[in-house]
C-alpha cells in the first residue's frame, strides 16, 4: 500500500462522492486530511471519521480559497497534496442549453479549479505559508476525450481544467515552485452526479432509459464495467505519492480504456 505518512492533503468537494472516497483513501494512506466542502455538516461529518478537519470552502471564491487553504496549513501543519475534485455537471442538449447553467458550471469547474491551482501554488512554493513543494491533483473527466452527447459544456469545462493542469505544472516547473500537478479524467462512476446524468440522457430521449444509458457507457468501456470510487481514489494517491514524482503535467485516464 502506497504510504503518506507524514502528508497533508486538501480536498474540495470532499463531503461525498469522489472527493469523499479520495479523502478517505488519502487517510489510509497516512496523510492528514482536510476535507473542503460548502457542505458544512456533510464534510464535517466525513472530517471527523478520518480523524481530519473540516475547512469551509466555496471554490468559485477567491476570498474563500485564500481563507480555506490557510486554515487548512494552520489546522494540518502544512500542505503538500491539493485534490481540485469539486464539480458540476448539468446535462443538456446543445439547443437547449441554459446560459445559467453554462455560467455555474464554468464557475465552478473552471474559475474553482484555476483558483485552486492559484492558492494551493501560492502555499506550497518556496516562499509560500507550506513551503516545501507538493502535488496537485485535478479532477477532470473521460467528458475531456469523448464526445457523449448530453454534455458539452461539460466536457468543455473539463478539456479546460486538462489544459490548466498541464500550463500550471509548465509555470511551476519554471519558476522552481517543485510542485507536480497532474490530472485524472474518471470514467463514469455511479455515484449521485453519476447516476443523475444516466437519468437526465433518458429524459432527453438520448437513451431509452437510465438502464440503456448505463449499458452504452459500458459497451464503450474495454473493461466492461463502470469505475468506483475507489478506483478514482487509488489513481489520487498514486499521483500524490513519490511512486509518481517523475509523473508531471498529464492527464491520467481512469476510465476502464473509454476515452482511448
Amino acid at each position: 500500500m502506497t504510504d503518506l505518512s507524514g502528508r497533508t492533503a486538501l480536498v474540495t468537494g470532499g463531503a461525498q462522492g469522489l472527493g469523499e472516497g479520495m479523502a478517505r483513501a488519502l487517510a489510509a494512506a497516512g496523510a492528514k486530511v482536510a476535507v473542503a466542502d460548502v457542505k458544512d455538516d456533510q464534510g464535517a461529518k466525513v472530517a471527523e471519521s478520518i480523524g481530519g478537519t473540516f475547512v469551509h470552502l466555496d471554490v468559485t471564491d477567491d476570498a474563500s480559497w485564500e481563507a480555506g487553504v490557510a486554515a487548512a496549513v494552520e489546522g494540518l501543519g502544512g500542505l503538500d497534496v491539493l485534490v481540485n475534485n469539486a464539480g458540476v455537471e448539468i446535462t443538456s442538449l446543445v439547443t437547449e442549453l441554459d446560459p445559467n447553467d453554462v455560467k455555474k458550471m464554468l464557475e465552478v469547474n473552471v474559475l474553482g479549479t484555476a483558483l485552486g491551482l492559484k492558492h494551493g501554488l501560492r502555499a506550497m512554493r518556496p516562499d509560500g505559508a507550506a513551503g516545501n513543494g507538493g502535488v496537485i491533483v485535478n479532477v477532470a473527466s473521460v467528458a475531456a476525450t469523448i464526445a457523449f452527447p448530453g454534455i458539452s459544456v461539460y466536457s468543455a469545462t473539463k478539456s479546460a481544467v486538462d489544459r490548466l493542469t498541464r500550463v500550471a505544472a509548465m509555470e511551476s516547473g519554471k519558476l522552481g515552485y517543485g510542485v507536480r500537478v497532474n490530472c485524472i479524467y474518471p470514467g463514469l462512476v455511479p455515484t449521485e452526479m453519476g447516476v443523475g446524468l444516466a437519468v437526465d440522457c433518458a429524459n432527453l430521449g438520448l437513451f431509452e432509459s437510465p438502464d440503456a444509458a448505463v449499458a452504452g457507457v459500458v459497451e464503450l468501456t474495454p473493461s466492461g464495467r463502470l469505475g468506483t470510487v475507489e478506483d478514482m481514489a487509488d489513481a489520487v494517491v498514486f499521483l500524490a505519492s513519490d511512486q509518481a514524482k517523475f509523473i508531471n503535467g498529464v492527464g491520467l485516464p481512469v476510465d476502464g480504456g473509454m476515452g482511448m
